[in-house]
């Protein structure tokens, strides 16, 4: 028997690629071969007939295909929960005020420490699996609830086992300057020291991170302390992130954005003349409406400077115990556009391809191209601005991770 030009084909679909804004091809066709899509168009334009072309033919019936959602910030590996906390705010209380009195990161510390490996990525997998079923393929996973040597290697070997085992795609970032751990509570630069000096070259020797984050505000890290950090990172080799004016505006953006860090996140106070330099390079503001709506803030993020500015925008679920306990991006992707006043075609390219981009990954993932890795999403749905305009249900048909399907609900094939 001749080989077959394709491994599969996917036929009778939308194709939305993401490429132009949401680049969408009617009845559309995609191939998979070894991993990489191999050829898309419109089905009358497919060079052999799907059948002859792969031994596996999809028919999406009339569905709509997407690239794989990318989830470029989330604190998803964590044991314990703070719905005690919630209730506190609900009350009155404020993130702050809770914080210093020693809850927020820090309750979630104690938990995570006392976790064992093994409990912590029972616990974390749920929360991908759910991740998954609405439509994920990639996301970043950070540390920062163990904020000492062994606990945060532990965090860090747990988002590699989850990737092992679930076939997602996980970007691993060091985020041990979260905030200050309590036995360093009079001593803060001491513990900055020991990030520069011994856990982040620990973690680079181990290759168990891509970069480093540093939640850069007025409760946790100062601008000169994260300038240090980013350098230690910078001098090992690894990419730079930033939680950054969040809750006040300490000039973290336009230091990331200098040392063309991958993103800043949160950006509730970024003042506007920093969107123009986020123009100019590479860095990609990373908007976390979730947080937004569980703080209940209500200053919102400069979106139609960055418009205006035309700055590449990505979003994601800041999944988290404490201020975003949220597992769907297109449920962020709502936010997005309910909150912030992003169009849907802005929320979809925010969770594929600037969300790439935002973990520098766009040359592989984050579009529909010939030669990318073949991660899509089969939708039950005409156009992917329903994943914006639906409430509570994403409708997936299938999850297709390097042209393997790791979920299925319907869809013959694959």
């Amino acid at each position: 028997m001749a080989q077959r030009l394709w491994d599969k084909v996917w036929i009778n679909a939308t194709v939305a690629t993401a490429n132009g804004g949401y680049g969408i091809i009617e009845s559309g066709a995609i191939a998979a071969k070894d991993g990489r899509i191999a050829w898309l168009g419109p089905l009358t334009e497919i060079p052999t007939s799907p059948a002859a072309g792969a031994s596996t033919v999809i028919d999406c019936r009339g569905g709509c295909i997407t690239p794989g959602l990318i989830d470029c910030h989330t604190h998803v590996v964590y044991a314990g929960d703070r719905l005690r906390e919630f209730e506190q705010r609900l009350k009155g209380a404020t993130y702050q005020e809770i914080a210093e009195a020693g809850g927020g990161i820090k309750a979630t510390v104690q938990a995570t420490r006392a976790a064992s490996e093994d409990d912590l990525l029972a616990a974390s997998r749920e929360r991908v699996k759910a991740m998954m079923a609405s439509g994920t393929t990639t996301l970043e996973v950070k540390s920062g609830y163990g904020l000492d040597i062994e606990n945060e290697l532990k965090m860090l070997r747990v988002a590699q086992r989850l990737e092992a085992d679930l076939g997602v795609t996980i970007k691993r970032t060091y985020l041990g300057a979260h905030t200050i751990p309590v036995e360093f509570k009079e001593r803060p630069d001491d513990y900055v020291d020991l990030i520069c000096r011994d856990m982040i070259p620990k973690v680079a020797q181990l290759g168990l991170a891509d970069a480093v984050d540093v939640y850069c505000e007025t409760i946790a890290f100062s601008l000169a302390q994260t300038e240090r950090i980013f350098n230690a990172a910078l001098a090992c080799g690894l990419s730079l992130k930033c939680h950054a004016e969040q809750l006040s505006d300490l000039g973290a953006s336009a230091l990331a954005a200098r040392l063309d860090a991958l993103s800043v996140d949160h950006l509730e106070y970024l003042p506007a003349k920093v969107v123009a330099k986020l123009a100019e390079g590479p860095t990609v503001p990373v908007l976390l409406p979730g947080s937004f709506y569980f703080l209940r803030e209500t200053k919102i993020p400069p979106v139609a400077s960055m418009r205006a500015h035309k700055v590449a925008v990505a979003i994601a679920t800041d999944c988290n115990p404490g201020t975003s306990p949220l597992l769907s991006l297109p449920l962020a992707m709502n936010m997005a556009c309910t909150l912030f006043k992003l169009t849907p075609e802005e929320a979809f390219l925010g969770v594929t391809k600037h969300a790439a981009k935002a973990l520098g990954i766009e040359k592989e993932r984050g579009t529909l191209e010939i030669g990318k890795r073949a991660d899509m999403a089969v939708w039950n749905l005409t156009h992917p601005a329903a994943l914006s305009y639906q409430i509570g249900h994403a409708p997936l048909l299938q999850l297709v991770k390097d042209g393997k399907c790791l979920l299925s609900n319907g869809l013959a094939g694959g």
